[in-house]
């Protein structure tokens, strides 16, 4: 469970969580076997800082996602500054074993005229990255080797290590990333067994498309432990500014 100690108010469930981008809403889908979640969540919750938990329950997993604000602090010196950047944390718990599942973050399919995406990944990072020549735009998560590496900080099956060999070898084939018309991501996992859990980040940049400083790029390498951090740590750093001035 995602956040378990932090407080919530419950909302209605209306729409499909999203990120609105200048390029149209990032939405998220999850599809666990044949059978794709429905677009609105089973639960919905505010948490503080002006974020939103969604809640998918089946009888065979419970999926959350995590809407929030991120601030990557790069470095000015280095990077020019960002437009905006939003993050996501998708978390799958197996409550059966699940031989496929799969996450998708997503733009519309025709994007504004005179857009165009591209592959932009490397560096253990899946991204692409979306110009119109006024503004850039880039997404990323992890890649199929950021995935391996995550079993050893608890966000995926720790017996997903061993797969890192499938991903040098370029032999696996039922799980991975697929990036499509590069208009968004899809990430298929490796199966899970009962009990097991994955975390996977999202993150969206945008600034102005003539900064060649590729701080979009820069500002999309995270994680669902530094993510998750900053959601239990921001709303003390504000409290504790309140206090003191």
């Amino acid at each position: 469970m995602l956040l378990p100690t932090v407080p919530r108010t419950r909302l209605r469930p209306a729409d499909q969580p999203a990120i609105d981008t200048p390029f149209g809403p990032l939405t998220f889908t999850t599809t666990i076997g044949s059978t794709r979640l429905p677009p609105r969540p089973d639960e919905l919750f505010r948490l503080p800082g002006d974020r939103t938990l969604a809640r998918w329950v089946t009888s065979r997993a419970r999926v959350e996602l995590l809407l929030t604000r991120y601030d990557p602090e790069l470095d000015p010196e280095n990077w020019g500054p960002l437009t905006d950047c939003r993050a996501a944390v998708w978390r799958i718990d197996a409550l059966a074993p699940l031989g496929r599942a799969q996450f998708s973050a997503g733009l519309p399919a025709r994007l504004p005229e005179g857009a165009d995406g591209g592959y932009d990944g490397g560096q253990a990072l899946a991204a692409i990255t979306v110009e119109d020549g006024k503004t850039r735009l880039t997404i990323g998560g992890s890649d199929e080797e950021a995935i391996c590496r995550a079993a050893d900080t608890g966000e995926v099956p720790r017996q997903w290590a061993a797969l890192i060999d499938e991903v040098h070898d370029h032999s696996f084939s039922t799980w991975g990333v697929d990036y499509g018309q590069y208009r968004g991501m899809s990430w298929t996992l490796p199966p899970l067994e009962a009990g097991d859990h994955g975390e996977l980040p999202v993150v969206a940049a945008w600034a102005p498309a003539a900064d060649e400083s590729a701080n979009t790029w820069y500002a999309v390498k995270s994680t669902p432990t530094v993510l998750l951090g900053r959601v239990t740590t921001e709303p003390a750093k504000r409290a504790g500014a309140s206090e003191t001035g």
